[in-house]
């Protein structure tokens, strides 16, 4: 509702993972730089662990884009909570292994081995990455950890990235996972973003939708901004959204503090840190904040829609 009012041509803070509105901060290009190293160099096992909403997503569909067909044979497994049988078939149809539901345990992983010798023999290497891998059944791991036997005596035929929230941490803790443990040769923890990340992310990814002028978010509305969700980017998207809503509202070019706090107190997932950023009669507007939001952006949507022909 406010995209022509700020001279945007889409919504900048939406909460798909679209790698058009990828911001490179340094937190965000030092793990693809570790990635695109770690995979390089053939090892086993890669993690990237980080809160719920910290762009772990974004950075698994950035590196599907960024890594050459040429050199490689990608597998993406979106949504791991799989059997270790359902893995190998999942696996396979990846990797366009033929009538794999025809195939028992034995012939499917005959198949795999066959397909990732004749990928290698391309001068492929195949990489299998998981997003929501902490949701991966403890059998599903082990089987997961026996497909990276499959080797030559020169390279591996099959790397695993692993994206995952800090539960996975918590499941290889493990005295069951020791093995697996030691083959991830490489990890990495995304951090929450701080002020200087969060001023580049709001301004870059308005820019992508479109916006030319001044800065549209204020320097105290950002540091609130970052307060408030604690520097989880998804936090900040849904933030940064209702702030414009706000500003619209009261046909305010400019985001300060004050639509920073109507937006904290109406959002759920930004409670724990409201606690810490704001005082009580802040929360304490929460119920009404939305109500209020949408109700300050009528005049504005009657303006509009009677200049409209």
């Amino acid at each position: 509702m406010y995209e022509a009012f700020f001279g945007l041509q889409e919504k900048p803070f939406a909460l798909t993972p679209n790698t058009g509105f990828m911001v490179r901060l340094p937190p965000y290009q030092a793990c693809l730089n570790l990635l695109r190293v770690a995979l390089a160099e053939g090892e086993g096992f890669i993690k990237v662990t980080g809160e719920v909403g910290t762009g772990k997503t974004l950075l698994c569909r950035a590196l599907l884009k960024q890594l050459d067909a040429e050199h490689y044979q990608l597998a993406w497994l979106p949504n791991p909570a799989l059997g270790p049988m359902a893995l190998r078939q999942a696996l396979a149809h990846e990797l366009h292994v033929p009538r794999v539901e025809q195939l028992d345990n034995h012939g499917l992983l005959t198949a795999l081995h066959r397909r990732l010798i004749e990928l290698a023999g391309q001068g492929k290497s195949t990489v299998l990455l998981i997003d929501e891998a902490q949701a991966l059944p403890p059998a599903t791991l082990e089987a997961l950890r026996l497909l990276t036997n499959l080797e030559t005596e020169q390279r591996k035929l099959l790397q695993v990235v692993l994206f995952g929230q800090p539960e996975l941490d918590a499941t290889l803790a493990s005295e069951n996972f020791r093995q697996l443990r030691q083959r991830i040769t490489f990890s990495y923890r995304l951090r929450p973003l701080d002020v200087s990340d969060a001023r580049r992310y709001l301004h870059e990814r308005l820019a992508v939708a479109g916006y030319q002028g001044e800065p549209l978010f204020k320097p105290a509305a950002i540091r609130l901004l970052v307060k408030g969700s604690g520097g989880i980017p998804r936090l900040l998207n849904i933030l940064a959204n209702k702030c414009l809503m706000a500003a619209f509202g009261e046909g305010q070019r400019r985001v300060g503090s004050r639509h920073v706090r109507r937006a904290l107190a109406d959002t759920e997932g930004a409670r724990p840190f409201l606690r810490a950023a704001l005082p009580l009669r802040w929360a304490l507007l929460a119920g009404a904040a939305t109500l209020s939001l949408l109700l300050s952006a009528l005049p504005w949507l009657s303006q509009l829609a009677e200049v409209r022909p």
